[in-house]
């Protein structure tokens, strides 16, 4: 492996900061503005995929060094497998999102469009940021800017809900990181010397023999202190932000926040600590307790919830778990289940938001039970659900069955019957709240006469599809599609993760 000094990684960083610039200059005129935003996704993401030659075929890193305040602590950017297919996942996912929230938000009027599309574009700045961070201080000062950038989003709407999600929201996050994550990253420093990420895990031979438990407690420091991957107990943000408008719950969803979380937490898992540290401390079955835990839970929450987008956020804790177990499982194949749920969950449950959020522009509506009969009238849309309710199941051939696939047969690696338990009844209770909305959809007649004045469009029925909502959703659930069947290329990188 071969490291190769290339200004790329700051490039894809920059790229959308600028645009953000550019977007509130032309804040008055939408069309520009808005071009902006497409046009900064496009370049960002010709620079995230030319460097797939470097890193993927040829298996070298790309790195570029800013600064360095003190040794071992530098601003600091290199590309790896793992990071570049994060990175990957959230730059098209721009793409979408932004052709997305024109039709979102031009549909339903919202106001401060402008601060809407900049902050989404710092947004998505420090989301590249943190997947090409060479070490763990460059990794918290992009992530911490995301926490604050997002906020406006959250609150997007300015109403008394709106204020309280998104105070709840930073409170969380920011809490959580002052609170645990400083001192993690303090502790870690002191006791390596260094904060560069390695495959191998940075702790001295010397102080994982001497200092175990201190080992033990860092850990469990870092795994609370990065709370954007949701685990219980430290999820109670996820539904609150589910006030701000369905673009913004994709971004937190599958483009940027909660994919960040547990991006970090396996930064750590596999780049800081080591899979063999992870099990001479005994932390990776505290991490399998945790996650399983979440896993089902949040699976019986999402269970009671009538609201789509709660019912939809639940899911989300639920799912990131699987993630995160994947890596704790430290078996090749739950590891690499583990990353390539990543992007297969991005592309899955950003489809599920985005079709709610064109039932929403169509309709108003908003709770499963007001859903009866949707599936006639709103034929793409609900077709595209179905897709992404089938991967978020683990139903072949759609992506999420071959997240499951490699996690259960790296449970069998690990011999860990519980964890195959808890994987194949997360499946059930996946189909137990996803399976009624299809059947309320498809096979249930729409007898409320429900129609929103304030939104009916010039269909007989009152609701019409926007096309604008409906080519990026419909694109995304083919992707889901596409990975489902043809997984082999973020196989092939995630297993160059570790």
């Amino acid at each position: 492996m071969v490291e190769i000094i290339s200004i790329k990684p700051l490039l894809a960083i920059l790229v959308s900061a600028v645009a953000a610039l550019c977007i509130l200059f032309y804040g008055k005129k939408p069309n520009i503005r808005e071009s902006f935003s497409i046009v900064a996704g496009v370049l960002k993401l010709v620079i995230v995929l030319s460097m797939i030659p470097d890193v993927v075929y040829g298996k070298n890193t790309l790195s570029y060094s800013l600064f360095t305040l003190l040794p071992g602590i530098e601003i600091a950017f290199r590309v790896d497998a793992f990071g570049l297919l994060f990175a990957m996942g959230a730059s098209l996912l721009w793409i979408g999102t932004s052709i997305y929230s024109i039709g979102y938000l031009r549909s339903t009027n919202e106001k401060y469009q402008t601060r809407y599309y900049a902050c989404f574009a710092v947004a998505l700045a420090c989301t590249m940021g943190v997947a090409f961070s060479a070490n763990l201080f460059t990794m918290f000062l992009f992530y911490e800017g995301l926490t604050i950038i997002t906020y406006p989003l959250v609150a997007h709407k300015g109403t008394v809900e709106a204020k309280n999600g998104a105070r709840k929201y930073v409170i969380y996050l920011l809490g959580a990181a002052k609170t645990f994550l400083v001192a993690a990253i303090i502790l870690t420093y002191n006791l390596a010397g260094t904060l560069e990420f390695s495959k191998a895990g940075i702790f001295p031979a010397g102080i994982q023999s001497a200092h175990p438990e201190l080992l033990y407690l860092i850990f469990v420091l870092f795994f609370f202190g990065f709370a954007k991957c949701a685990i219980m107990p430290f999820h109670g943000w996820l539904p609150a932000a589910m006030v701000a408008p369905t673009p913004v719950s994709a971004l937190l969803h599958a483009v940027a926040v909660v994919k960040t979380g547990v991006f970090t937490v396996l930064r750590i898992i596999i780049f800081i600590f080591g899979p063999s540290l992870m099990m001479d401390i005994g932390v990776d079955i505290f991490v399998i307790t945790f996650a399983s835990f979440t896993i089902i839970i949040a699976s019986l929450l999402a269970l009671s919830r009538d609201n789509l987008k709660a019912r939809l956020a639940f899911s989300t804790i639920s799912q990131l778990s699987y993630i995160i177990l994947g890596a704790a499982l430290l078996t090749p194949s739950a590891m690499v289940g583990g990353v390539i749920h990543i992007t297969n969950h991005a592309f899955s449950k950003i489809t599920l938001f985005f079709c709610a959020g064109s039932i929403y522009v169509s309709s108003h509506k908003t709770e499963v039970s007001q859903l009866d009969g949707i599936g006639k009238k709103m034929p793409w849309t609900m077709a595209a659900f179905a897709i992404g309710t089938l991967s978020m199941i683990g139903v072949p051939p759609v992506s999420g069955f071959i997240t499951k696939w490699y996690l259960v047969i790296g449970s069998l690696e690990r011999h860990n019957i519980a964890v195959l338990i808890v994987l194949l009844a997360s499946s059930f209770l996946n189909a137990a709240y996803f399976i009624p909305i299809l059947y309320r959809a498809y096979f249930k007649e729409d007898n409320s006469n429900y129609v929103d004045q304030n939104h009916a469009t010039n269909s007989p029925d009152g609701i019409k599809e926007n096309p604008f909502l409906v080519i990026p959703l419909t694109v995304t659930a083919l992707v889901s599609i596409i990975l489902g069947i043809y997984p082999d290329f973020i196989v092939r990188i995630a297993k160059l993760a570790f």
